[in-house]
């Protein structure tokens, strides 16, 4: 049914454990040897299922469940080593959208600061293109040159303005996001229309610290830095037009300006441009992060749901097969005994029935819905898998809280996930039992503390020497061991494996129910 590894001391058993130490699952018992109930004492299995076959009462016996050995390989099985591993998932329709080659940047990740310094940038354009026309204007009203500068400006304006209303419909539309040359070639007709008209009206130089600002937004920094060089000498020698006198002033006042702006405005870029990858690396970790718990998730459900398959439905499928086979073979000999096998084949198609359907509704099992409580469950259990040739006996120890009672000295209440884990892993066991085992006798005994449950499933069958089994994991099938050791972790217990050859198998879960207790049982292993 089970593996281990180390043989027991004095009498060549094997034990396999899961995070306990030897003998920390069950206590011993009043009246017996210094050995009894304690797995790895010199009792054996086959002693186990001898004591605890002699307390049941006879209203508490059935007759026969299913053995059940696991292969080597499903006791070294971790949960993250089976088919539900991550790395055999498929890719998530999400995970495209994280890919770094679709985008350079994603939206979020963009400065909405930035869209407000931009909108500034356009304002101080207009006024200052404005402002420079009505100053000529008013000082050459009747300039030969005044319908030139003024169809220059209007010009000017209408380029500029074009570049704006594109900049605004792309941001509106990422998907109709213009190319970088064409940005460029819209810069550069804008200079050159200015460059002309700062040529006859001077008075338009100061419209340079925009398209300043638009340089090093759209250029790269060495053609940024040339261009705004330009814009500056453009600057002074308008400057120096509108002056009387030569001041050095005006050269070095402009000059200066551009300068420490350009300085001030690339330093900016940098550190803009390092928080943009910043956020856009924490949005690209999170969207991930959000996919793999998503995955986790689906993983954790699946596998929630094979074991929950692989304890009730495929159980009662197995029994099926038995009690069939087991009835054709005797039909015609012993047509009695035949219809006895049919009608306790028809009570499990009934009960998985009613398993399934709960099932469906994610609903407590039916056995713990329709009885008092755990061991009334267990004895349902005994009753539905026994036959002639394996009986199942129910022993509990200790006293169990009801849903309406108080829970007091010596007795504990069990929560409602601890009563169908310990269902669903004594139903497990079994179907190991039935399959494997070859055992006569089994026996599930329930030991409630009032800080831990502990559930002890012992067989007198034919045992196993997990040094002699296969390493590989061929022939292995279905989940058990490594299902059980899943249902136990999720609640923090733990899980000793006893075993040897010709001996019969001890499985010993126990359970905590309070927190803290799964550090006080030992650690996992």
């Amino acid at each position: 049914m089970l593996c281990g590894r180390t043989p027991a001391a004095g009498r060549g058993a094997v034990r396999a454990e899961d995070g306990a130490t030897p003998g920390a699952g069950t206590p011993p018992e009043p009246g017996g040897g210094p050995d009894a109930g304690v797995p790895g004492g010199a009792a054996g299995p086959d002693s186990r299922v001898r004591q605890a076959e002699a307390r049941v009462r006879p209203e508490q016996t059935a007759v026969r469940p299913d053995g059940a050995r696991t292969h080597p390989e499903e006791a070294d099985l971790r949960p993250d080593e089976t088919d539900l591993r991550p790395d055999k998932a498929g890719p998530r329709p999400d995970e495209a959208d994280l890919r770094p080659d679709e985008t350079d940047l994603l939206p979020e990740a963009a400065d909405p600061d930035a869209r407000w310094l931009t909108l500034v940038m356009h304002l101080t354009f207009f006024v200052l293109h404005g402002t420079a026309l009505v100053r000529f204007i008013q000082r050459h009203p009747a300039s030969v040159n005044t319908t030139t500068v003024i169809c220059l400006a209007a010009l000017l304006a209408v380029l500029y303005a074009s570049g704006v209303g594109r900049d605004a419909y792309t941001a509106m539309n990422p998907s109709a996001r213009r190319p970088q040359t064409w940005r460029v070639v819209w810069l550069a007709a804008v200079v050159v229309v200015w460059a002309v008209l700062v040529d006859l009206a001077p008075s338009f130089a100061w419209v340079a610290v925009p398209l300043i600002y638009a340089a090093l937004r759209i250029l790269p920094p060495v053609a940024a830095c040339v261009l705004v060089g330009v814009l500056t000498i453009f600057v002074i020698i308008a400057q120096l037009a509108l002056s009387t006198r030569f001041d050095l002033d005006v050269v070095v006042g402009p000059a200066a300006v551009a300068g420490f702006a350009t300085a001030v405005f690339l330093h900016m870029e940098r550190l803009a441009e390092r928080q943009r990858r910043l956020i856009d690396d924490l949005i690209r970790t999170r969207r991930e992060l959000a996919a793999t718990e998503r995955r986790a998730g689906t993983l954790a459900e699946r596998q929630r749901l094979s074991m929950e398959i692989h304890d009730t439905l495929a159980q009662g499928l197995s029994s099926q097969q038995m009690l069939l086979q087991a009835a054709e073979r005797t039909w015609g000999t012993d047509p009695a005994k035949a219809q006895g096998h049919v009608r306790a084949a028809t009570k499990i198609v009934e009960h998985n029935l009613t398993e399934a359907r709960r099932f469906v509704h994610d609903l407590a099992p039916a056995d713990l819905a329709l009885s008092g409580g755990l061991p009334d469950a267990l004895r349902a259990l005994a009753a539905r898998e026994s036959d002639e040739r394996l009986r199942v006996l129910v022993h509990t120890e200790g006293h169990m809280a009801g849903p309406d009672e108080e829970p007091g000295p010596g007795s504990a209440e069990l929560p409602e996930q601890v009563q169908a884990t310990l269902l669903r892993i004594a139903q497990g066991a079994l179907a190991n039992v039935r399959e494997h085992a070859r055992a006569t006798t089994a026996v599930l005994t329930l030991t409630t503390l009032e800080d831990r449950a502990v559930l002890d499933i012992a067989d007198d069958g034919r045992g196993f020497d997990p040094a002699a089994l296969p390493d590989t994991p061929e022939g292995a099938r279905g989940h058990g061991l490594p299902a059980i050791r899943v249902r136990v972790r999720q609640l923090g217990g733990t899980l000793t494996v006893e075993s040897a050859p010709g001996e019969g198998t001890v499985l010993t879960v126990t359970v905590p129910l309070e927190e803290g207790d799964a550090k006080e049982l030992g650690p996992e292993r």
